[in-house]
């Protein structure tokens, strides 16, 4: 065989691996050995880019690997759970900006025709989905206000930096991407690109980014395809493919879980509209709280209990105290489950992955249609953490959660919240169950009172 047949076999089994690591990630009990397929692959792809390719820059290329292992390792593995999503951003909008200066770079060796389509269609997605996911990380770590920001003519503003953009690609590719013209108009291209990025995501509400984290990892599968392209690379075609196509389902079916229009969660703000809220009026009314021994009594006595664990069970890292509880519970013939809502926490999974590593049984966790036919019939739903996939305002019009599918946990006979405070959840209105006559709250961190339940519980 020759050099190149060696080349292309690698590729072939990287690209392979890059579709069953896709396949792996459907489900919890396998997404561990996807990842590693995952991983297995990029790591075979980059060797073989460096033990083929004729590099004139192989100690710079080899620094920037060690400079970008030195900042990724130990931030992956510091990084809490509860700010996963923020890390995914991050990590997504690099592969959509490293696509558009690549792009860039390239721009003089593209010729013409479609090749130089594709190296300004790499600058203007990358961009986009590089700024976006900026903005994205900041709503989520809320360095920036949650809120939609709606600036004054935003629609003129983002539609003007959208036809800027394409305007100056037509320039560049009227010089056949060299020159100081086509460099100053590719240049001015990615300034335009980030622009609208940064305009696409700020109209959008905190309880609806996680679904343009999807959105915008769709657009940096698309710029690494079309950089795939330019740079005459299968691979990076093939895996730019999986990542679009993977990305725009997921946006889909996040979409889709939230009861809304992609359109409405992501121009809703600037038809007059909302896709984040603020406590409404009935923020003071009176609550039943419940002590911890409260609890311990009604789950002592009860015959079926579901456990519905949302962000604040991830902030708190109850899992294994949640276990523990359930555990219990099962010793005393209690049926226990899980009811896992499409996009509880602040991401797809969020709350299966957290599950998993207090190695809860698979068969307990209860998708959303599944489980919800249950609560009529159960007689206490532990919500922890939870706010808007429970909040029956979804079933109300005019709120800014109208139509999203919801756990009916408000038709049980019991319903234990716990809450650190009164405050809202992340799409900021209040929420109704909490006034409900068959709901009592728990309040306090979400980890020490269900050590104290579990406690009182033994006791019984």
């Amino acid at each position: 065989m020759t050099k190149q047949n060696w080349v292309d076999l690698a590729y072939l089994v990287a690209a392979v691996c890059f579709i069953l690591a896709l396949k792996g990630l459907s489900s919890p009990r396998t997404a561990r050995n996807g990842n590693l397929l995952g991983a297995f692959g990029a790591a075979l792809a980059v060797v073989t880019v460096l033990v083929s390719a004729d590099l004139h820059h192989l100690p710079l290329i080899l620094g920037a690997i060690l400079v970008g292992a030195a900042a990724a390792v130990p931030t992956s593995r510091r990084v809490p759970m509860t700010a996963m999503p923020q890390l995914v951003a991050l990590f997504n909008g690099v592969g959509g900006g490293a696509a558009a200066i690549v792009a860039y770079l390239e721009l003089p060796h593209a010729g013409s025709g479609f090749p130089l389509v594709a190296s300004m269609f790499t600058i203007v997605i990358g961009s986009i989905s590089f700024s976006g996911s900026v903005v994205t990380f900041l709503k989520l770590q809320e360095v920036i206000t949650t809120r939609p920001v709606v600036l004054p003519g935003h629609p003129l503003l983002f539609g003007g930096s959208l036809l800027a953009a394409a305007a100056l690609s037509v320039v560049a590719y009227a010089q056949h991407g060299t020159g100081t013209v086509a460099t100053a108009a590719a240049l001015l291209t990615a300034a335009a690109s980030l622009a609208a990025g940064v305009l696409f995501v700020l109209p959008v509400g905190g309880a609806d980014v996680p679904i343009v984290i999807s959105l915008l990892n769709a657009f940096t599968g698309l710029s690494v395809a079309a950089s795939g392209y330019v740079l005459d690379n299968v691979l990076l075609l093939v895996a730019g493919t999986l990542v679009g196509a993977s990305g725009t389902l997921l946006t889909r079916l996040m979409a889709q879980a939230m009861g809304r229009p992609l359109t409405s969660t992501l121009f809703g703000a600037l038809r007059g509209g909302s896709t984040a809220g603020s406590a409404g009026p009935g923020s003071d009314r009176p609550v039943r709280a419940a002590s911890p021994d409260d609890v311990a009594i009604l789950l002592n006595y009860a015959h079926r209990v579901i456990v519905v664990p949302g962000y604040g069970l991830a902030v708190a890292q109850a899992q294994h105290t949640v276990r523990e509880l359930a555990d219990l519970l099962a010793e005393r013939d209690v049926e226990v489950q899980y009811g896992i809502h499409p996009v509880a926490g602040r991401m797809p999974g969020h709350m299966n992955v957290l599950l998993a590593e207090a190695n809860v049984p698979y068969d307990q966790l209860k998708e959303m249609d599944e489980v919800n036919p249950q609560f009529a019939t159960t007689d206490v739903v532990l919500v922890i953490g939870a706010n808007d996939v429970v909040n029956p305002a979804a079933r109300q019009p005019g709120t800014p959660i109208s139509g999203m599918p919801i756990l009916d946990v408000d038709q049980a006979q019991n319903v234990i919240f716990l809450k650190r405070s009164m405050r809202p959840g992340f799409a900021g209105i209040d929420n109704e169950l909490l006034y409900q006559p068959n709901t009592s709250l728990l309040f306090g961190d979400a980890k020490e009172s269900l050590t104290k339940v579990v406690a009182a519980l033994k006791a019984l």
